[in-house]
This record gives C-alpha cells, sequence and structure tokens, in this order.
C-alpha cells in the first residue's frame, strides 16, 4: 500500500459519498448507512465513484465508512462475510478507478462513533479507552490493509484517544500509508475538545502519513484549522455549509458549489494540497473545485 502525491500539484478528493448515493435514489435511513449497499446495491456505489472521477475527482473514498465488522455482525451478518463487504468497498472503487482511466483509492477509515450512531462521531463521547479503540478498530483495519487501495482514509476523528490508538495502528503496519481528518467543533478543536494542534503532532514527520486535516465541519473553520496544522502536508473537506435542523430532520442554508469552489482557491492558498467536500457536497461541488484550482 503506497501513495506518495506529486508535490506541486493539489490532489482533488471526491465529495459526499451518501449524498451522491441519495440524489441516485438510495434510502440510506439505515444504522450501516450507505455501507448497507454494500448488500443490497453495489453498483451504485460503483456508478457513484464514476460520477465524482468524472467530476474532476483524483481520489475515491470507499463506502467502508460504517462498514465495520461489528456493524455488520450487529445486523446479522456472519464474520466472513463482513469481511468480504468491506473488502468489495475496495473493489467497486478500483472497478470505477479502472474505467475512469485513473485515480487514487482511499479506503474509509470510520471512526468508532459512526458505529455507535449516536452523534459520537462530532463529540468523541465513548465508552472505550485507547486500548479498547485499537482492538475495536484493528479486525476492518487488517482486512483493509490487504486490499489494493492505495491509503487508508481515517476520517472524521473525533477523539484525541482515537487518534492516539490510529497512530499505534500505523506503527504495527508499517507497510500502511493513511491521511488522518478530524471532525472539529470550532477553528481551533476537535470534537472532544482538544486543540487540533496536539492531535496533529502525533502524526508529524510520519513518512506512513501522506497528510493530516480536517473532514465533516463547517466549511467557514477551514482557514482557522489550517493554521493550527504543521509537520505534514494537509487534507481538508469539509460540509457544504448546510447545518442540520435535528428537531425537523431537515438541512437548513444553502449549499452553493460556486461559493465551495471559491472557498477551496482560498484553502489551496492557505497551505491544504488535499482538497474535497464531506456532507451535503456533490459531483457539482468537486467540478467546481477542479475548475478554480485548474
Amino acid at each position: 500500500m503506497s501513495f506518495q502525491p506529486n508535490e506541486t500539484d493539489v490532489v482533488i478528493l471526491d465529495g459526499g459519498l451518501a449524498t451522491h448515493l441519495e440524489a441516485l435514489g438510495c434510502d440510506l435511513r439505515d444504522e450501516l448507512w450507505s455501507a448497507k449497499l454494500l448488500f443490497e446495491n453495489p453498483a451504485v456505489i460503483r456508478q457513484a465513484h464514476l460520477d465524482y472521477f468524472a467530476a474532476g475527482a483524483d481520489v475515491a473514498t470507499t463506502a467502508s465508512y460504517q462498514a465495520s465488522f461489528p456493524a455488520f455482525v450487529r445486523r446479522g451478518r456472519a464474520r466472513e462475510e463482513a469481511r468480504a463487504l468491506i473488502q468489495l468497498s475496495v473493489e467497486l472503487a478500483t472497478e470505477a478507478r479502472d474505467e475512469a482511466g485513473g485515480g487514487v483509492i482511499a479506503a474509509s477509515v470510520g471512526p468508532y462513533g459512526a458505529y455507535l450512531a449516536n452523534g459520537a462521531e462530532y463529540t468523541g463521547d465513548y465508552d472505550l479507552d485507547e486500548d479498547g479503540l485499537v482492538e475495536w478498530h484493528r479486525p476492518r483495519w487488517e482486512v483493509l490493509a490487504e486490499t489494493e487501495a492505495d491509503l487508508l482514509a481515517c476520517e472524521t476523528i473525533p477523539s484525541y484517544a482515537e487518534a492516539r490508538a490510529i497512530a499505534r495502528l500505523l506503527e504495527e503496519t508499517p507497510n500502511v500509508n493513511a491521511w488522518v481528518s478530524f471532525s472539529c467543533r470550532d477553528g481551533d478543536h476537535i470534537g472532544d475538545g482538544t486543540r487540533l494542534a496536539d492531535c496533529a503532532a502525533l502524526f508529524a514527520g510520519n513518512p506512513q502519513v501522506v497528510a493530516v486535516g480536517i473532514n465533516c465541519t463547517a466549511p467557514s473553520d477551514v482557514k482557522s484549522l489550517i493554521s493550527h496544522i504543521s509537520g505534514s502536508p494537509i487534507v481538508v473537506y469539509p460540509n457544504s455549509g448546510e447545518n442540520w435542523d435535528a428537531e425537523n430532520h431537515r438541512w437548513t442554508g444553502v449549499a452553493d458549489p460556486v461559493e465551495f469552489g471559491a472557498a477551496a482557491r482560498e484553502w489551496r492558498d492557505a497551505g491544504a494540497s488535499f482538497i474535497g467536500g464531506c456532507c451535503r457536497t456533490t459531483p457539482e461541488h468537486i467540478r467546481r473545485i477542479r475548475d478554480e484550482l485548474a
């Protein structure tokens, strides 16, 4: 598993996989979220990857964010089937990459909070300590590390303990490259209140870590957050800028791809070298980023 970006270019990531799957007609109201399509409709995942490549993305992030062994077992799937489904997430992205004519496969490693399905991926309010998090992550980590993915995308990390767990797993697997991105509550702190600078310092100078940064975060906080990262290339893929109204179960605000693309230029100028989108971003957002940074 190896990936070395061109230092002179910005790497364009994809956008919200689940967002685009919903646009393609999928109902993701499920604890497995997009991972349920790995056994219900894998072809639509492949199509979503193709659409992002067509929009100008250099990277396909796999549908393994919520595809953990415990999550599949909780749904009555045998462990061997769970293993095959996690592997399938990479195979689908690889097929799309090959059809598109090139690109990078980032195997998504979602946080423990995604398995809890209670919003803890934004707060870091966990019932496991660092050792427990290492053991929880290890089975999926080992499967993804053996696939043809170019790197692991350790994303939406809200907890300093979870960041330390990921650092330990990287030590266990010296052949693995990864980026590590955090969900942040403001322009300085990750979800559990730890300073982003302290989290980024865990990975500074690590040759296995291709980038450190933020995702699933308000775009208005990105420039400030970039300023707190040193010692590593920087990855940013925030949400669209819309807000979730939990009481009424709907998104509010406007997700303007043009404004998002213009903001991407500011993030590049501030130091980001991997740029894309997270929740509520679409192929059109990625197309605008590509146009702005061309």
